[in-house]
C-alpha cells in the first residue's frame, strides 16, 4: 500500500525515528501505527544486540532530591559519543528517567528499568534509544539516599554529580556547599573510620615502596608510612578535608560550626570517566 508523507512524519512524531526507518516500519506493516511501532522497537533491540560489545563512555550523569528531600537519586546513562551526550532529545530523555526514579523510589538500577514512562518500560526506552541513535545506550550506574535530609548537585556540562544525605534538617546552603565539596574533591568515605581496611593496606604498600626507593633506613619505612597514611586520610576524607571555601576549616568543623549535632550519613560522586 501506499504510505504518505503525513503518516511517516506522524510515526516519526510518536517515535523519534528516522524518517527512511518510520517509512520502511510502515512499509513492512501496511501502514499499522502500532505493528510499525512494535517493528521499530525490535529493530532497535536487534541494533543493542549488536552493538553490545561497542564501548560507551561518553554520556549524561544526573542527580536530583525530592522535594520533601528525603529521597535523593543519581545516574549515569552512557552512550558511545559526545555528540550524542551533548543532544537536548538525549538529555531530555535521560532526565525523565531520573524524575521517574525521583518519584517511584526504586531501590535498584533493575528496579528503576522495569518502571514505566507512558506505558513502556524504561528498559524498553533504552533498547529504543539505541534504535533511533544507533549507538549503545544503557543506565550503567544508579544510587540513592534516603534520610532526613539530602542534597543533589549537577555540575556544568552533565558529567559529574553528586548526593548527599545528613542525620538531621540543615540549612539548605550548607547542604549544597557539602555537595559542591563532593564534586570538586572527589573524597572517598566519609571520615578515616569509613575507609575500608582493603584502601588502607592499598596506600600503605605503596607509601612503603616508594619510601624504599627512594633510600629511607628500613626502620624508619613503617612511621613514614603512618605520617603518609594521616595526610591521605585528611585530603581524601571529607570531613576531614579542607574546607574548598574556608582553607582554614576542615568540612567537619564547617558542619559543627552550624550545627553541633549535624553530621554526614552518605554521598555518591559519579563522573564520566572516573
Amino acid at each position: 500500500m501506499a504510505i504518505t508523507a503525513a503518516e511517516v512524519n506522524k510515526l516519526r512524531q510518536m517515535t523519534g525515528a528516522g524518517m527512511m526507518d518510520c517509512k520502511n516500519a510502515l512499509v513492512e506493516n501496511d501502514g499499522d501505527f502500532d505493528k510499525a511501532i512494535d517493528f521499530l522497537r525490535k529493530k532497535g533491540q536487534k541494533l543493542a544486540s549488536k552493538r553490545a560489545d561497542r564501548d560507551a563512555n561518553e554520556g549524561v550523569v544526573l542527580a536530583k532530591a525530592n522535594e520533601a528531600r528525603t529521597f535523593a537519586a543519581i545516574i549515569m546513562i552512557n552512550c558511545e559519543t559526545d555528540f550524542v551526550a551533548k543532544n537536548e532529545d538525549f538529555v531530555n530523555f535521560c532526565q525523565s528517567v531520573l524524575d521517574l526514579a525521583i518519584e517511584k523510589m526504586p531501590k535498584t538500577d533493575e528496579e528503576l528499568k522495569s518502571l514505566s514512562i507512558n506505558g513502556i518500560t524504561v528498559a524498553e526506552l533504552l533498547t529504543d534509544q539505541v534504535g533511533k541513535i544507533g549507538e549503545k545506550i544503557d543506565l550503567t550506574h544508579y544510587s540513592i539516599i534516603e534520610g532526613p535530609m539530602n542534597f543533589a548537585y549537577n555540575h556544568h556540562g552533565n558529567r559529574l554529580a553528586t548526593i548527599v544525605g545528613f542525620n538531621k534538617a540543615c540549612d539548605e546552603n550548607l547542604g549544597k556547599d557539602i555537595a559542591m565539596q563532593i564534586a570538586s574533591m572527589s573524597p572517598v568515605a566519609i571520615d578515616k573510620e569509613a575507609v575500608s581496611q582493603e584502601t588502607i593496606e592499598k596506600e600503605l604498600e605503596i607509601y612503603r615502596d616508594l619510601i624504599r626507593q627512594e633510600g629511607k633506613p628500613e626502620n624508619m619505612v613503617e612511621q613514614i608510612a603512618q605520617g603518609k597514611l594521616n595526610k591521605f586520610f585528611k585530603e581524601s576524607t571529607l570531613l576531614n578535608q579542607d574546607f574548598i571555601k574556608d582553607g582554614k576549616k576542615s568540612v567537619g568543623q564547617y558542619i559543627k560550626e552550624n550545627d553541633k549535632d549535624l553530621t554526614v550519613n552518605a554521598f555518591y560522586r559519579l563522573m564520566l570517566g572516573a
